[in-house]
C-alpha cells in the first residue's frame, strides 16, 4: 500500500545525519524517562494492568523509528511516547490506545505494514492504527483536500471505533505543542485545520481541557500580538479577580460547610482564545468582556441516589445568599449536553454588582466534563450499563454513519456537513407523547422532520408547534412539541437545502436528490437511443461528443440530464449535425458566441505570478505586487497591517486573505498546502484602501458635523459612502473611506470614540 506523510503534523522526519549529534546515552536515558513515566501514569490508573503489550509496542515502535529525528531535532520515538502519554493521562484510555498511540506512525513512515501490526498485536490494534494511516487513494477525486480525505478516513474508522479520533485528537494536540519548529505558512495551515475542525470535534467528544488547549494554541500561532496583549491583561488584572473570587465564595464555603457538604471551590478563568472571539463577535475591548471569571462547586454526593438533588440544594443554598439572574438559570442535569456534559448554571449577583455564572458539578461531572465522555463510554473496563449503550454520543455516532454511507462528491461540501453537527449548540424538543429530543441550536421543522424517519421527512409539508400551524421552515425553540404533517403527494425539491440547517436532513435531502436525478439521466438516456434508433444512426463516443458540444454541455451525463428533464429536444437538426450535413460552428457562433467572448474579455493579468512560487517563502505585499502579481480578496477586503495570509487558487493566483477571515478558515483546514504565509511591505503609501466602519450612539444637534470634521479635516481621510440612521434618539452609521493602512484607521477610529455621545466605533 503506498502512503503519504502526514502533511498536518510535525512529522516530517529527518535523518540522523541531517542534525547536530547529541550525547546518545542522554537521549537514550531521555527515552527512557519518558516510557518509565508512561508506564507509571498506567499503573495509576484502574484500567486492567496489561503491562507487557505496551513495553512490546514501545520496543518495536522504537526500533522502528530508530535513528530518525523530528523537525525539532528530538528523536522521533518522543512523539509516539507523548501522544501515548496524553492519550493515557488527559483521556483516559487503557493499553490498546496506549499501544495504538506508540505505533501510530509506524504503518506510515516505516517499511512495517498493518499486516505485521496484526501479526504481533492482533486485529483490534491493527484496525485502529490504520484508521490513524493516512492513504495515497483519493476518496473524493484527484483534486481534493487531501486533509479532508484523511479526516473521512478517521470518520470511517471512528464509526467502528471511538479511540481511532481520540487517539488522532491526541496526536493533533502534540503536534501543536511542538508547532514552533515549522515554517510560517505551515503553522498557519496546521492551526487553522485544528481550529476548524479538531477543536470543535474535541469539543463534541467532551474534552474540554484539549478543546481549550487547541483554540489557544491555534490563536497564538495564527495571532501572536493578539495573543500575548490578551495573556498580559490576564496577568494585570489577576490579582483583582482573586480577590472578587475570594469574596464571592467566602458566603457560599461557609452555607455549605454548615449543611455537612464535601466540596471544593475553583475559579474558571475564560481562555485567550474565548475572550479573543468573544471580542471579535460582540465588538468590544477587552476591559468591556464580563464573564472572564466564573465559579465552579464540585463536591462528593453522599450517594449516587442523591447525587442529582444535592445539586439543586447547592443551588438554591446559593440563591438565598445571593440574587439570580432570571433568565440565566440552565439545567443541564436533568438534560444533559449531547456530549455528555452534567452541571448546574446559575448567574448570581456579587457584592460588587457584577454577575458571575457558577457551576455546580458532582465529582462525577466534573471529570466527564473534563476528560470527555467518550473514555468512559464503550471501552470502558468492564461491563457497562444500558443507559451508556443509549447515549447521546451513540446516537451522534449513528449520524456520522448515516453521512459516510452517503457521502459528498465535494471535500469541502463533506467537512462543511461534519461541521454543522460539531458547532451547534443545544434545543430540546418535545414529540407529541412527551418524547424529548436533542436538535441543534436553530434547527427547523424540516430537521426535525427528517430525525423522526426520512419518508416523514421527505414527504413533510408543515408542522403543528405547540398546536399553532407552522411552515417547513419555522426555526424550533427549547421546550416545543412538535407535531410533524406529511403528506404523500409532497416531494422533495433543492429549495429544501435553504431550510435545513441540521447535517443529517441536508444529507437526506441531497440523496433523494441525486436518486432522483439519477432516474432523471437514466430516462434522458433511454430517450437518447430511442432517438439513435428510430433514426438509423450509431450512437458511440464521437456521436455523444458531438451533441454535447452541440448542447453546450460539458459531458454526457449532463446531456442525459437536460434530455430526460425535457431541457433539450431531439430534433431534425441534431440529425443533421450527427450525419455532417450541416456544421454546427455557425449556430454556436450566434447561439453561444458572446459567452465566449466574455469569458476571454476577462485577462487574468492580475494575480499570476511571473515567476515559481516559494511555498516555504512568506510572500511581500508591497505597492508593485499587489497591483500585478497579488489579488485582495473580496470577501474580507485586507489592507496594510492586517495580519494576511496567501491561498494559491484553482487558476495558480495568489489570493490575500486576513488570518481571520471565514473564507480563509475553511482553505487553511480544506487545502492548507496551497496556504502560504505573508508580509506587508508598504513603504511608499501610495495605495489607498477601502474601509467599513460602523459607529453607535445618541443622537444629537451637530454630531454628524462634527464626525466629518475629524474625518476630512483633522485625519485628512476621503470618505467614499455614508449611510445614517437615527430611530429612537439612537445614532447609527456606516462609514466607507480609503486609508493607507491599519494605523491610519485605528487612529481615526480612536479619534471618532473621543467625540461626545459616540458609545461604539468598529471597523467591519
Amino acid at each position: 500500500m503506498t502512503l503519504m506523510a502526514d502533511d498536518d503534523s510535525n512529522k516530517k522526519a529527518t535523518p540522523l545525519g541531517n542534525n547536530p549529534r547529541t550525547d546518545s546515552d542522554m537521549e537514550e536515558k531521555m527515552v527512557d524517562d519518558a516510557f518509565n513515566h508512561l508506564i507509571e501514569s498506567y499503573l495509576a490508573t484502574k484500567h486492567r494492568k496489561k503491562v507487557e503489550i505496551i513495553t512490546k509496542a514501545f520496543n518495536f515502535a522504537r526500533h522502528a523509528h530508530r535513528g530518525v529525528r523530528r523537525l525539532s531535532g528530538e528523536p522521533y520515538i518522543m512523539h509516539p511516547l507523548a501522544v501515548a502519554q496524553i492519550v493515557c493521562e488527559e483521556i483516559g484510555l487503557g493499553s490498546t490506545s496506549i499501544c495504538c498511540a506508540l505505533l501510530h506512525d509506524v504503518v506510515e513512515d516505516t517499511d512495517y505494514t498493518v499486516e505485521d501490526i496484526e501479526n504481533m498485536f492482533g486485529p483490534k490494534i491493527a484496525q485502529i492504527v490504520d484508521g490513524l494511516t493516512k492513504i495515497a487513494g483519493g476518496i473524493f477525486g484527484e483534486n481534493a483536500s487531501a486533509q479532508a480525505e484523511n479526516f473521512k478516513k478517521l470518520l470511517l474508522t471512528m464509526s467502528e471505533d471511538i479511540r481511532v479520533i481520540l487517539i488522532k485528537i491526541a496526536d493533533r494536540l502534540h503536534n501543536m505543542r511542538t508547532l514552533g519548529s515549522q515554517a510560517k505558512n505551515k503553522q498557519y495551515k496546521i492551526a487553522g485545520e485544528t481550529l476548524y475542525i479538531y477543536a470543535p470535534l474535541a469539543n463534541r467528544l467532551g474534552l474540554n481541557t484539549i478543546k481549550s488547549e487547541l483554540e489557544n494554541l491555534s490563536f497564538r500561532y495564527e495571532h501572536p500580538v493578539e495573543y500575548q496583549e490578551i495573556v498580559d491583561k490576564l496577568a494585570k488584572t489577576e490579582a483583582e479577580r482573586n480577590t472578587v473570587f475570594e469574596e464571592f465564595t467566602a458566603p457560599i464555603r461557609k452555607r455549605l460547610d454548615a449543611m455537612g457538604i464535601h466540596y471544593y471551590i475553583k475559579a474558571r478563568v475564560k481562555t485567550p482564545y474565548s475572550i479573543w472571539h468573544k471580542m471579535q463577535q460582540k465588538h468590544v475591548p477587552f476591559e468591556e468582556v464580563y464573564d472572564i471569571l466564573a465559579v465552579r462547586v464540585i463536591f462528593d454526593p453522599s450517594s449516587p441516589e442523591a447525587e442529582v438533588d444535592e445539586c439543586f440544594d447547592i443551588d438554591v443554598a446559593m440563591r438565598k445568599i445571593y440574587r439570580a439572574h432570571p433568565d440565566r438559570f440552565r439545567d443541564w442535569v436533568n438534560n444533559p449536553k449531547t456530549n455528555g456534559y452534567q452541571a448546574l448554571h446559575d448567574t448570581l449577583m456579587s457584592q460588587k454588582g457584577a454577575w458571575i455564572e457558577v457551576q455546580v458539578r458532582s465529582r462525577r461531572m466534573d471529570d466527564i466534563a473534563e476528560k470527555g465522555f467518550a473514555a468512559h463510554w464503550k471501552y470502558k473496563e468492564g461491563e457497562h450499563t444500558e443507559a451508556e449503550k443509549e447515549s447521546e454520543l451513540d446516537k451522534w455516532l449513528t449520524t456520522i454513519k448515516e453521512i459516510l454511507d452517503d457521502p459528498q462528491p465535494d471535500a469541502m461540501d463533506f467537512l462543511d456537513t461534519i461541521k454543522l453537527n460539531l458547532f451547534a449548540s443545544e434545543i430540546f424538543v418535545f414529540t407529541p407523547k412527551g418524547d424529548l429530543r436533542t436538535m441543534p441550536a436553530g434547527a427547523t421543522v424540516l430537521d426535525f422532520a427528517f430525525t423522526i424517519h426520512t419518508f416523514v421527512g421527505s414527504h413533510c409539508i408543515g408542522a403543528k408547534v405547540n398546536h399553532h400551524l407552522v411552515s417547513m421552515s419555522h426555526p424550533l425553540q427549547s421546550g416545543d412539541q412538535v407535531e410533524i404533517l406529511t403528506s404523500k403527494t409532497q416531494h422533495v425539491s433543492r429549495a429544501w437545502l435553504g431550510m435545513a440547517t441540521t447535517a443529517k436532513a441536508k444529507t437526506k435531502i441531497l440523496s433523494i436528490l441525486r436518486r432522483e436525478e439519477r432516474e432523471i439521466r437514466r430516462k434522458g438516456e433511454e430517450l437518447l437511443d430511442q432517438f439513435f434508433e428510430s433514426n438509423q444512426l450509431t450512437r458511440n463516443a464521437a456521436a455523444i461528443e458531438k451533441l454535447c458540444k452541440l448542447h453546450d454541455q460539458s459531458k454526457a451525463e449532463e446531456l442525459f440530464f437536460a434530455i430526460g428533464n425535457g431541457t433539450i429536444q431531439l430534433g431534425q437538426h441534431d440529425v443533421d449535425v450527427l450525419l455532417g450535413k450541416k456544421s454546427a460552428s455557425w449556430l454556436r457562433f450566434f447561439t453561444f458566441g458572446r459567452k465566449n467572448k466574455n469569458a476571454t474579455d476577462v485577462p487574468s493579468v492580475k494575480s499570476k505570478p511571473d515567476e515559481p512560487i516559494d511555498r516555504k517563502k512568506a510572500i511581500i505585499l508591497d505597492e508593485d505586487t499587489i497591483q500585478h502579481r497579488y489579488t485582495l480578496s473580496e470577501c474580507c477586503k485586507p489592507i496594510p497591517g492586517d495580519p494576511v495570509m496567501g491561498y494559491i487558487d484553482d487558476g495558480n493566483r495568489v489570493v490575500v486573505h486576513k488570518l481571520q477571515c471565514p473564507i480563509a478558515m475553511r482553505l487553511k483546514a480544506n487545502h492548507g498546502n496551497r496556504v502560504l504565509a505573508a508580509k506587508w511591505n508598504m513603504q511608499q503609501r501610495t495605495l489607498l484602501f477601502p474601509v467599513n466602519i460602523n459607529l453607535q450612539g445618541i443622537d444629537r444637534l451637530g454630531l454628524l458635523n462634527e464626525m466629518t470634521q475629524i474625518i476630512s479635516q483633522k485625519h485628512s481621510i476621503n470618505m467614499h459612502k455614508l449611510v445614517v440612521e437615527c430611530t429612537d434618539g439612537i445614532f447609527q452609521c456606516d462609514i466607507q473611506l480609503f486609508v493607507h493602512d491599519t494605523h491610519e484607521a485605528d487612529d481615526l477610529i480612536k479619534g471618532l470614540a473621543t467625540l461626545k455621545d459616540i458609545k461604539s466605533v468598529v471597523r467591519m
